[in-house]
Formats: structure tokens, C-alpha cells, sequence
């Protein structure tokens, strides 16, 4: 089949080497432009490699890139990591359709921070869906869907990374095969299940110490690696990433600090505690929990949650 990919980042060039790969015919890849400043996609470096036609435009609904895709006479349409609009008259130029890849198990969770949601939701399970995409968002025939597990400290730095990553671009190269064979199914959704949650951004991870312990590490881990999950010491902001949860009642309020060691600190919740790891404060890069207590000098009874 002649293949046209759109797609970006670390996992589609990981896309794009499995097809070529296993001797698919990559006819076209179609990615963001370079910016001025950063280093380009990864995505562009493979395609150099593979000896594809690279096309970079701005916006994949603007009428060059339109036409461009329509000349490929594409078979069929892979997207892997899009964060562009792509318009219904690219979706259905290919032969035999397009599919695309969403990590959550569709109809749950639809939209762009879907892994973020699954974990901070306390969720344990989640997965990736193979489908359909056509002019909803998210909300396109089924093809296939992978189940994975949420473990208790599983972030969203390591479901993507670890399983949801590497388990994608199994499935996009073996949702090919399918369309290949003639045997690709189109299951409808259950829309009347679906949930939609958008961007994750920091002012929806903002610690609330009053809510129950459960919930806080759900909001820290599920905001890890990015945004963060938000509180403030002394007027001063500060991020939390890499928590682990502790259910004994220390009978201090919550957001107190307990104690301060050489694996980080220990602040007080509802219900329990968290050991905090690893804190961004505001303007700064990621540090140690440790290494930012002794720089602040905190110390046990010292009170998060006031604002900045």
C-alpha cells in the first residue's frame, strides 16, 4: 500500500522507522515546520534517512497542503502524534481510509491530555485505540484497543514512555496489516458513554490540601512530568512531581510538613501523607525534594497551600 503518515515528536519518527521497517511503501510524511531556535522534529531527521518526501506547512487545512497530500494517491492515511486540525478532505482522499492513534480506550477520555486525565480520574486502567478518524474529535469508528494497567505510582510520564508508547506503534504497524488484509473492522463508538477532558494545564492541578490523600498523589502523578501539580510556600510557588502516599494519619493539619530527609519531604493530608521528591520551584528547573528543602531550609511545621 502506498502510505502517507502525519504525525511529529519521538513517536512518530518510531512510527515511521517500524513501517519502513517492515518494508511498507512510505510514500509521504507530513510534519510541523522547523522552528527557528529548536532543534527540528525527530520526525524530519528519520525521514531524511528513510528517503521519504517531507512536507511542512503550517496548517494542514491550508489549500498547499491539500493538494499536496491529494497528489500522493495514497492507499491509506497513518496519523501518529497530531496536534494539528487535519481536515475531512485529507481524512477521506486516501483509498482505504485513515486511521489514527489516541492513547486512552475510546469512547473515555477523549481529547489531547487523555493519559494526564485516566491517572488524575484514578483510573486503573487504560489503554490505546486504533480508529477511525473523522470530523469529531476523537470520536471515529473503532478498529482495534489496547488494555494496560495504572499501577499506584504510575505517572504519566511512565505509562506513556513505558507501555503506551511502545505498545502504539505495535499497534498502528499492526492496524496496517489490517487494513492490508481486507479484515479491519469499523465498531462504532458508544457515544453515549463518551468523556471529554482538554488540555491539562496548571491551573487544573493546583493542590487543594483539603481534599482526601488518595487524591492528591492522583492529581501529582498525573501531572508528571508536566504541568506539575501546584502549591506555594511562604507566597512562593512551587510544583510537586514524584510523590509517593502514605495512609497513617499523622494528626497534622494538611499541607504541614512532617519531616524533611534525605529522599525529600513529607507533607501532611487528609487521610495520610506524600513524600515529595521532586518540586519545581517558579522560573526554576526540576530539583531533588532534598536538595530544595535544604535550599529554602524547610522544616517540619512549615505550611504549604498559602497563595503566591
Amino acid at each position: 500500500m502506498r502510505i502517507a503518515l502525519i504525525g511529529q515528536s519521538v513517536f512518530g519518527e518510531a512510527v515511521l522507522k517500524a513501517l519502513v521497517e517492515r518494508g511498507e511503501e512510505v510514500v509521504g510524511v507530513f510534519c510541523p515546520p522547523d522552528v527557528e531556535g529548536r532543534r527540528p522534529d525527530p520526525i524530519t531527521v528519520a525521514v531524511k534517512e528513510a528517503g521519504v518526501p517531507l512536507y511542512q506547512f503550517g496548517r494542514m487545512r491550508d489549500v498547499e497542503a491539500i493538494a499536496a497530500f491529494a497528489d500522493l494517491s495514497a492507499d491509506l492515511g497513518v496519523m501518529a502524534y497530531v496536534t494539528d486540525i487535519v481536515p475531512d478532505e485529507i481524512l477521506q482522499d486516501p483509498k482505504l481510509g485513515t486511521i489514527q492513534y489516541h492513547p486512552s480506550l475510546l469512547p473515555i477520555h477523549r481529547g489531547p491530555s487523555s493519559i494526564n486525565w485516566a491517572v488524575i480520574h484514578g483510573d486503573d486502567k487504560t489503554g490505546l485505540t486504533i480508529f477511525w478518524p473523522d470530523k469529531g474529535l476523537d470520536t471515529g469508528p473503532v478498529l482495534l484497543q489496547k488494555t494496560i494497567e495504572i499501577g499506584p505510582d504510575d505517572t504519566t510520564g511512565s505509562l506513556y514512555f513505558d507501555k503506551l508508547f511502545p505498545l502504539g506503534v505495535e499497534a498502528l504497524v499492526e492496524a496496517v496489516t489490517m487494513v492490508r488484509d481486507g479484515n479491519a473492522p469499523r465498531i462504532e463508538q458508544d457515544h453515549s458513554a463518551a468523556t471529554y477532558e482538554s488540555w491539562c494545564k496548571a491551573n487544573d492541578v493546583t493542590i487543594d490540601w483539603n481534599r482526601p490523600v488518595r487524591d492528591l498523589h492522583n492529581l501529582i502523578r498525573g501531572s508528571d512530568p508536566s504541568p506539575g501539580s501546584g502549591t506555594a510556600l511562604n507566597g512562593a510557588e512551587v510544583r510537586f512531581f514524584k510523590t509517593s502516599r502514605q495512609n497513617d494519619d499523622t494528626g497534622r493539619p494538611p499541607g504541614e510538613v512532617v519531616s524533611v530527609n534525605g529522599d525529600g519531604f513529607v507533607v501532611a493530608a487528609s487521610g495520610g501523607s506524600l513524600m515529595v521528591r521532586r518540586v519545581k520551584p517558579s522560573g526554576q528547573k526540576k530539583l531533588a525534594g532534598a536538595e530544595w528543602a535544604a535550599a529554602v531550609g524547610l522544616k517540619p511545621g512549615d505550611q504549604f497551600g498559602d497563595r503566591a
